[in-house]
C-alpha cells in the first residue's frame, strides 16, 4: 500500500512516501524536507514531484498520514487542508498522528511515558500514554509549565526531543530519554499502523490537535 506522509507542525516540515506492508512494518521510499514559512507554496508541488520521481500518479496512493498536531496553527491548516483536498479527489482515508505520539513510539519505552515538547511562552505540550508491546494508548494530552512537570512521578519515563527540555528535567532527578526531532518518516510508520487496525478518518472528519487555542480565540473570549 502506498502512503503519503505530511508534517507541516514544526518550524521546518517534510512529505515521504512510504510503502506500507501487511507484516506491519513500513518501508519510507523517500523523505523531502520542506522550509518554513513556505509551506502553502512548496506542499502541493513538492508532492507531484516526489510521485513523479517514483514513478507514481496521485492515483496511485493508497492512504494519507498527517501530522494532526500540536504545533504551529498556521502550518497545521496548511497541511491538513492539502491531506483533505486529495483524500476527498481520491477517496482515500486519513489517519491522524500527534506528534506527541511519535515522540512516545520513538522512546521505545514501555509503561507509562509521557511526552514533552515545546510550546513556547514558557510552556510544553505534554502527552501522557500507556505503551506496551501490543498498543499504545492516550491517557490525556495537555498544555503545561515546563517547571510544572518537576514534580512528575519519579517512575514516569519522560520522552522528548528538545535538548533544553531533556536537561531542565534531567537536573530535576527525573528520568529522561532524549530522542532525535520526528518528522514525516515517523508519521508514515506510526499511520501505517492506525491505517491497518482501522483508526482512520474521513476527510470530513480531519481536524487539527492544536492542544492551545490560537490567539484570536484567546483575544475574543477576553474582549466578550
Amino acid at each position: 500500500m502506498l502512503i503519503l506522509a505530511v508534517d507541516t507542525s514544526g518550524k521546518q516540515g517534510s512529505i515521504a512516501l512510504a510503502h506500507g506492508l501487511s507484516n506491519g512494518k513500513c518501508d519510507v521510499i523517500e523523505v523531502v524536507p520542506l522550509a518554513g514559512g513556505t509551506f502553502s507554496a512548496q506542499l502541493v508541488p513538492q508532492v507531484a514531484a516526489l510521485l513523479s520521481k517514483h514513478g507514481f500518479k496521485k492515483q496511485d496512493i493508497d492512504a494519507f498520514a498527517v501530522a494532526s498536531g500540536p504545533g504551529s496553527f498556521t502550518g497545521l491548516r496548511v497541511g491538513l487542508a492539502a491531506v483533505k483536498g486529495l483524500a476527498e479527489i481520491l477517496g482515500k482515508p486519513i489517519a491522524t498522528v500527534s506528534m506527541l505520539e511519535v515522540v512516545v513510539m520513538a522512546g521505545a519505552s514501555e509503561g507509562r511515558v509521557l511526552a514533552v515538547l515545546d510550546a513556547g511562552r514558557g510552556e510544553v505540550y505534554a502527552g501522557q500514554y500507556e505503551v506496551s508491546a501490543e498498543a499504545t494508548t492516550m491517557i490525556d494530552e495537555r498544555l503545561a509549565r515546563l517547571e510544572a512537570l518537576a514534580t512528575s512521578d519519579s517512575n514516569l519515563t519522560l520522552v522528548t526531543s528538545n535538548n533544553g527540555i531533556a536537561e531542565t528535567l534531567g537536573a530535576r532527578g527525573l528520568r529522561v530519554l532524549e530522542v532525535g526531532i520526528q518528522g514525516s518518516d515517523a508519521i508514515a510508520r506510526r499511520g501505517w499502523r492506525k491505517i491497518l487496525t482501522g483508526e482512520t478518518v474521513s476527510p470530513e472528519a480531519l481536524e487539527a490537535n492544536y492542544i492551545r487555542r490560537s490567539d484570536a480565540e484567546i483575544f475574543s473570549k477576553s474582549s466578550s
